[in-house]
């Protein structure tokens, strides 16, 4: 079984904003599977489906961004999922609108969902895919900023990175390890 987790902030309040790139993209993973969120369990949404016999999770935490290690990691034990097993999809400011970067394990890097999820996983070592949102400009603070919604002459972009986003997360899902994924995505633009 693997999980593929996005991160995020419940409520429609939050929908649409850079912040919840990693709803976007489970978004998407559900549309091209043809599945929907219809289960509530461990403080998440999930939806689930089969991919090459093995089931694939498809995990929004329902606690706030800056607690989804809570929702997280009941989950990973309910399951029996080992941390090679997840994949964490969420939003990046150093990486500019319409880009992914996969990696293997890393710190947290500022991002409070990420530093949750390594204080409640009791490690950094997970599968990630960072997703740009750009940094703000003009003097903007980063809250406001990542909790903004995209601007409409970047939607183009922001939807290809998720489409790549979710392409990446299915390749994985299918079978390919990691370093592989990895190998296959970080080259795209």
């Amino acid at each position: 079984m693997k999980l593929i987790v996005g991160l995020g902030n419940p409520g429609s309040k939050y929908r649409g904003t850079k912040h919840n790139i990693g709803f976007i993209a489970l978004d998407e993973i559900a549309f091209q599977e043809k599945i929907e969120f219809n289960k509530t369990q461990f403080e998440a949404d999930t939806a689930e489906f089969f991919l090459n016999g093995e089931k694939i999770l498809l995990v929004k935490p329902q606690t706030f961004m800056n607690e989804s290690g809570r929702s997280v990691g009941p989950l990973m034990d309910y399951y029996n999922v080992s941390d090679e097993d997840v994949l964490v999809i969420y939003d990046d400011l150093d990486l500019p609108i319409g880009r992914i970067r996969l990696r293997q394990k890393g710190s947290a890097g500022g991002h409070n969902g990420i530093k949750s999820l390594i204080a409640h996983l009791g490690t950094n070592e997970f599968n990630r895919i960072k997703v740009g949102i750009d940094r703000p400009q003009n003097g903007k603070e980063v809250v406001s900023y990542v909790l903004s919604t995209f601007p409409k002459n970047t939607h183009e972009d922001m939807l290809a990175s998720v489409r790549q986003a979710a392409e990446a997360s299915l390749y994985w899902a299918s079978g390919h390890d990691f370093v592989n994924t990895m190998n296959q995505f970080n080259t795209k633009k």
